[in-house]
C-alpha cells in the first residue's frame, strides 16, 4: 500500500515531469549560483556600510534599498537558471 506521499508524487510526476539536466547544465546553474551569491554579498557589504555610516532617516531607505537590490538579484538569477534549464 503506497503513502499519500507517494500518491502525490505520482501525481505530480504525471502532471510535470521531471526535467532531467545534463551534467554542464548542473555546473551552469551552481555557477550561476555562486555569482549572483556572491553579487548579493557584495551589495550587502557594501549597504551594511552604508547603514553604519547613515543617520536615523537615512537607515529605513537604505534598508529597502538592500531588499529591492536582493529580490532584483534574485530574479536575475532565476531568469538565468531558466535560460539554462530551456537547453
Amino acid at each position: 500500500m503506497k503513502s499519500a506521499y507517494e500518491l502525490a508524487m505520482e501525481r505530480l510526476e504525471k502532471s510535470e515531469p521531471a526535467v532531467k539536466l545534463s551534467p554542464e547544465q548542473k555546473a551552469a546553474l551552481a555557477d550561476i549560483d555562486k555569482k549572483y551569491d556572491a553579487k548579493i554579498a557584495e551589495k550587502e557589504i557594501f549597504l551594511q556600510g552604508q547603514l553604519a555610516k547613515a543617520g536615523h532617516d537615512e537607515r529605513a531607505a537604505i534598508e529597502k534599498q538592500l531588499l529591492n537590490e536582493r529580490a532584483r538579484l534574485d530574479e536575475e538569477r532565476e531568469a538565468a537558471k531558466d535560460k539554462v534549464r530551456q537547453g
